[in-house]
């Protein structure tokens, strides 16, 4: 059967632009994230062979480690509720009715944009007078903190967009909450 042929309801429905952008924003930054944590191990193993092998003291690389992981978390988080990467426990919604369900995804949606705006809304001023003091690390590689910091509000913003068009896509019946189907039961 052709995909003109089939019913309307069987269509998937179009996402919209925005969802869309947000989507691939979140991809893009789950492979950025990849890829930090893969240099910051590719750095982890220069630090021992410049400690170990040549004899020689670490000057920056375990601020870049630290740096590139927190980062990585942050960048890579809406990465994670994009691919349902987390870890959830799906008991409740198994044991309840699709109703239900959508009503303890949106509850917990809710919560969960609740506590990332809040931190969102308090990470942006941390990070705005690390860059307007000039504020660097007290080592002697002396990084400019508000690099590493702008990690936090960018990551939790997209994680905030990434939680909204979750949440339009259940709501719209786009998607099932949880990624659970009707059918799926205890």
């Amino acid at each position: 059967m052709s995909s003109s042929a089939l019913p309307l309801r069987a269509r998937p429905l179009p996402l919209p632009a925005w969802v869309a952008a947000v989507r691939s924003v979140s991809l893009a930054f789950g492979v950025f994230s990849a890829g930090l944590i893969l240099l910051a191990v590719g750095i982890v193993c220069h630090m021992v062979f410049v400690r170990a092998v040549l004899g020689e003291s670490s000057i920056w690389q375990t601020e870049f480690v630290t740096f590139s992981l927190i980062a990585a978390t942050f960048l890579g988080a809406p990465y994670i509720l994009l691919t349902r990467g987390h870890v959830a426990v799906d008991v409740v919604p198994l044991m309840v009715g699709v109703p239900a369900r959508r009503a303890l995804h949106l509850a917990g949606s809710v919560a969960a944009v609740a506590f990332c705006a809040l931190f969102l809304y308090a990470a942006i001023p941390w990070w705005y007078e690390a860059w307007e003091s000039g504020a660097t690390t007290p080592s002697i590689w002396r990084a400019r903190l508000w690099i590493p910091y702008l990690s936090v509000p960018v990551g939790l913003a997209l994680l905030c967009l990434q939680y909204a068009a979750e949440v339009f896509l259940v709501l719209t019946g786009r998607e099932l909450p949880f990624g659970l189907a009707a059918e799926d039961r205890l």
